[in-house]
Order: C-alpha cells, then structure tokens, then sequence
C-alpha cells in the first residue's frame, strides 16, 4: 500500500465491508460484528496515517479518466482529513451503538450494509478531489441513507422517507445544474486552496453568480438551511443511530462540507467577495440559525428538539465560511467537528432514554437523573457546550465566529450568536432541570436487566467517549492535532496565495 493509495484504501474500507455484509445471513451476528468493528477501526488507523501525511506535505490523490475531460479524483488535503477524521472517529462510536440498538431486531444485515454503504458515500465526498466526483458521492449518500430512514418499515417512516427524498433529489439536481454551468466554460473544476476560477474571463461573472446559487441552493437541503430544512425533523422518525448518523456524521455535514469546498476551494474565498456571494449567504445563515432555536422551544418531543437544533447549530459552519477572514474560518470549521461530537452525544442520550425507559417526551424526563447518571451526564455535558460554556468545545467555535464577525466588520452577527446562545440555554436548561432537579412521577423500569450498569454498555460507552471528546475538545484546543489547531492549520493554506 503506497502512501498515495491511501484516499483508495479509506473508501474501500467501508465499501468492501458493505458488500460483505449485505451477503451474510441474519444468524451471522457474531460474524457481522467482527466485520463492522473491524472496518471501522481500520478507517480510522488509515484516516490517521493520511493526516500524518497532509502534515508532511505527502501527496496522497489517486485519479483516472472517467471519460474525455471529466475524470474521477480522491484527494486526503487537510480539509478532507477534517470531515473524513470525523466520520471515521464517530462512525466507531455508532457503530458500537449499532450493535447494541440492533440486538434482536429484524434486517440486520441489510441495516448494516446500507449503514457502511453511507459511510462509504460520506468518505467519497470528504476525498472528492473535484466536482464531479463530488456529485457522485453526495447523490450515493442519498441512496444509501434512504433504506436506513425507513428501516422501520412503518406508515410514518415511509412517509418520512418520501419527504426526504423529494427534498434532497431536489436539491442534488440543483447541485447538478449549478456544476453544468460550471462546466459549460470552466471544464471539469478540481479542489484547489485559494480556489479554482479567479481566471475566468470577467464576461462570465454572472454565470459564476448563477452557478454558485445553484450548487449553494443543493448543498444547503441537506445541510438544511431555511427553507430547505424540511426534511429533516420528519427523519427523526428513524432509528436513533441513523439519527446520529444524519445529524453529526453523513448528511447534514455533507452538505456543510460541500458548502465549505465550493466557497473556498471551487471560488475561493477572496474571489467569491469580489462576486458579492459572501453577504446572501452570512444572512442565510444568521435567519436558520435564529428560526432553528426558535422552533426547537416549541418541540416537546426529545429527538425533534434535537432535530431543530441541528438545523440552527450546522448553519454556524456556514456562516463561519462566509465571513471573510481567518477567524470566522477557524470557528466554522472548527464547529465542523464540535457540532458533531456534541450532537452525536445528545443522539445516543436520546436513544438512552428511548429503549431503557421507554421516554420519548421531554415532559416524562422528571427524575431521570438518578435513574440514569451518567447517560444523564453526558446529556448534560453536551447540552451546556451547545449553549457554549467554556471551557467546552461549543465555546471554543463561538469565541472564533464571534471574533470573524468583528474581523469581517459584521458586529451585527454577534447579535446573532448572542441570540442563539440564549435560546439554546432556553431549550437546553429545562431538559436538564428535569433530569436532575424534578422527580419521577412514577417508579422507573427495572434495572437488573442491565445488571450493574444504567443501560446497555453497547450505549452507555459510545456516550460517555463523546462527552469526553466534548470536555477534551474544549480544555486541550491548544493542543497539536486537536480540532481548533486542525482548522487553522487549513485555514493558513486557504488564504495564503
């Protein structure tokens, strides 16, 4: 295996595996396990060794024709080893989760072949090395994340499951007209940091303009910008593994990520100011992240407060890139990972509840504290970083857009954030005022099922790794390696000429 070859290696470790899987039997469990757990520990020591590499300036890129100027590009740059080290360090997580959630149930393998067939999806657009391949994995995700949202196979999930269609179909073929016109005088467009098409000729300005509200428009369904969000409360009625899945690792960051490549890697942050493409999409995300707080006060239901809080919190890493300096940069990518391993917490708490007391309502959470301390924990540790509490991840993000938006000459944003903030604490502090401060209005299930533990360990340890992330991520920022010094080692590269 050639150092090179590694982007190649990423991807197949998830591909390969899902083929397997989809070809065992049911019975097969102890087998199937092995396999996931396998895969998955393997992508992360390959995600690990090509990120050495992007810190030894090593070239890792495989490529070859797909057809007459067109071709199919893997690259591991730092931007990739960011999304990439993400989802091979939280796909571990979920898929211990997985196993544990799934025990017993019907479709196993089908549900964990679509599973890795998703990850594979969400590898290929961290690895994409140019548009096309891009659009390739970006429309696989859709695919493969479809058969997990309707797993269920209820009257609900199928319907969820049409929703979700519809939407992100949409909005995959706006990204395809968007890299049409692209490509009708621009050619097949790779990656490129400081971006690909300051020399376009200037006649072709308005097409750049079109192009970039088309391709915007697509990502933004599935990174759920308002009035594109709508899919996503209506997935909730997904397992809560696959919620996990949709909200910290594959989808909504996918479209995050493509939103991040197009505006520095396609344009090119200096170019698209020039454009006057960086404003719209600041007010973008200012109005979702403000509506998705206001909605998530209104939710009763946990997993649908979750949903409308990842429809505002994913917009701060859209409205980090869309602030024109380094520090706004640095606190949208950097919210690129803490997002994730805070909400993917809040997920696995969420499902805690779900199959060990049966609650689904935050109004039935009274008590639950004592019940379940540390599942309750760590719900606890990632509702306050969400907030952004220091010295925790969520506040590390804040601090650096908060800054950007100074940097930028946009003080009104810090209203913004000052307004986001509070309306998390609004829709986060009740919850964890009735885990820990109210009491149960009736006796809680029987524990001995789970011995000495809360809950299955298969749960309770992907939890309490998270929430130690949340607290790492936040106490050890200016470490080497950690999230915050990841994101300004790309942001150096991006805006250096």
């Amino acid at each position: 295996m050639s150092a090179a070859s590694l982007p190649a290696w990423v991807l197949a470790s998830s591909l390969l595996p899902a083929v397997l899987i989809f070809l065992l039997p049911e019975s097969r469990r102890r087998t199937r396990t092995t396999l996931n757990l396998a895969a998955a520990g393997l992508k992360l020591v390959l995600v690990a060794a090509m990120s050495w590499g992007v810190v030894r300036n090593a070239p890792h890129e495989v490529r070859f024709t797909m057809w007459p100027g067109a071709e199919f590009i893997l690259r591991g740059d730092a931007l990739a080893c960011l999304f990439a080290g993400l989802s091979a360090l939280l796909w571990l997580f979920t898929t211990i989760y997985a196993i544990g959630y799934l025990e017993g149930a019907p479709n196993r393998s089908r549900f964990f072949g679509f599973f890795s067939l998703c990850v594979a999806s969400t590898m290929g657009i961290a690895l994409a090395g140019n548009l096309l391949t891009f659009l390739l994995f970006y429309e696989l995700l859709t695919l493969s994340t479809y058969p997990l949202v309707v797993h269920r196979g209820t009257e609900k999930a199928l319907a969820a499951g049409r929703t979700y269609l519809r939407y992100t179909i949409t909005g995959g073929a706006a990204l395809l007209l968007g890299i049409a016109v692209l490509y009708s005088f621009a050619g097949d467009v790779e990656f490129k940091e400081t971006g690909s098409l300051r020399a376009v000729a200037e006649s072709q300005w308005p097409l750049l303009r079109v192009a970039f509200g088309l391709m915007i428009a697509g990502l933004g369904v599935k990174a759920a910008l308002v009035p594109l969000h709508g899919w996503l409360p209506q997935a909730m009625v997904a397992p809560a593994p696959v919620s996990a899945l949709l909200h910290a690792v594959a989808v909504v960051k996918a479209g995050a990520f493509g939103i991040v490549r197009v505006v520095y890697d396609v344009y090119g942050i200096e170019f698209a100011r020039e454009l006057a493409l960086l404003v719209p999409l600041t007010i973008a995300a200012s109005v979702t992240i403000v509506w998705g707080s206001l909605r998530a006060t209104q939710q009763t239901d946990l997993k649908r407060r979750l949903a409308f809080s990842t429809v505002s919190q994913v917009s701060y890493i859209a409205l980090g890139v869309s602030l024109f300096g380094p520090l706004g940069t640095i606190g949208g990518l950097v919210h690129l990972l803490h997002q994730g391993i805070m909400k993917v917490t809040l997920f696995y708490c969420a499902g805690n509840y779900a199959e060990t007391l049966g609650v689904h309502d935050i109004r039935e959470l009274d008590g639950a504290g004592r019940r379940m301390p540390l599942t309750s924990a760590a719900f606890t540790i990632g509702a306050v970083g969400m907030i952004g509490v220091p010295p925790l991840a969520g506040f590390v993000s804040k601090w650096y857009l908060g800054l950007g938006a100074l940097e930028a000459g946009h003080p009104w944003v810090l209203a913004v954030l000052i307004a986001s903030s509070v309306l998390n604490a609004a829709y986060f502090l009740p919850i964890v005022h009735r885990l820990w401060f109210r009491n149960a209005s009736a006796p809680w299930p029987d524990e001995r099922s789970f011995g000495r533990f809360e809950t299955s360990l298969w749960f309770l340890i992907p939890t309490l790794a998270t929430a130690a992330l949340t607290v790492g991520a936040g106490l050890f920022a200016g470490m080497p390696f950690s999230p915050l010094q990841w994101a300004m080692l790309i942001t150096r590269r991006e805006y250096l000429p």
